[in-house]
């Protein structure tokens, strides 16, 4: 179990591949976690993606086994927290990939560090998600009730992360996951909710200059394709991907989804 030391705690990680016939100094992929996850989510990933990359996955402040603060949280400071781990790991650039809230950090990286990226891929994301009147009750209910109110949202977030033929077809997959959101913090996720109501990229989009590529999933009710398009269509050659599937696109369309984030990275 490997930790970087921040200013306030420490930011679990974990670095893996290439393979050992793999090139030494293969490029960095980083992997950002969705709001209620850790870095397992990406566990579907790691086969295909070490095989080309070193893979640096973390769980984002208040989630997993990284550090909990007291909130409320910023997108600001959660890129600031991927900075610190590239610097405390040597590591000039990076591409990055992220989902929901882990597309809003890509979208911060994007505009304020983009000298840091090589590729971005950002995922079932949108450059604003939400509005208060559906943050703030969450966000109450979660310091009111603490852990019974993680548990409740693990079981409504089934529904949302994944389509009712997935969950039925795959309920081992989709209770790994979905189990991740009862272990979180509830003071760490109530932070990280405020960090998504309060972030609104839409009009500094047009400023990411790096190769950008956005996934979408069709059912997506969270944050639906059109939020994918509003940010292809603002970022100038930014590439577009569908997927069918809910919240979690990486999840369900699994082998398609690491393929196309792949021939993205490898420029076909």
């Amino acid at each position: 179990m490997a930790f970087v030391q921040l200013a306030d705690g420490e930011l679990h990680y974990q670095i893996q591949g290439p393979q050992l016939d793999g090139p030494v100094d293969a490029p960095v992929l980083v992997l950002s976690n969705s709001l209620g996850t850790d870095l397992h989510m990406w566990d579907a990933q790691i086969p295909a993606f070490t095989e080309h990359f070193r893979v640096l996955r973390f769980d984002t402040r208040g989630h997993g086994k990284s550090l909990v603060t007291p909130g409320p949280y910023s997108i600001e400071q959660l890129g600031r927290d991927v900075l610190a781990l590239l610097d405390a790991l040597h590591i000039e650039r990076a591409h990055f990939c992220g989902l929901s809230m882990g597309g809003l950090i890509g979208q911060w990286l994007g505009i304020n560090a983009g000298q840091r990226l090589n590729k971005l891929i950002v995922c079932n994301t949108a450059a604003k998600i939400g509005n208060p009147s559906v943050w703030n009750p969450r966000i109450e209910t979660v310091l009111r009730d603490g852990a019974a109110a993680m548990v409740a949202l693990r079981d409504a977030s089934i529904a949302r992360w994944f389509t009712p033929d997935f969950s039925a077809a795959n309920p081992a997959a989709a209770k790994q996951i979905t189990d991740m959101l009862a272990a979180t913090s509830p003071e760490g996720y109530a932070a990280n909710c405020a960090a998504v109501r309060d972030a609104d990229f839409r009009d500094q989009l047009s400023s990411i200059k790096v190769p950008l590529l956005v996934i979408a999933g069709t059912e997506d009710a969270v944050t639906p394709p059109s939020g994918g398009h509003f940010i292809q269509e603002h970022v100038r050659g930014a590439e577009y991907a569908e997927f069918y599937a809910a919240h979690l696109s990486n999840v369900q369309a699994g082998a398609a989804f690491s393929e196309r984030v792949l021939a993205f990275l490898s420029g076909h």
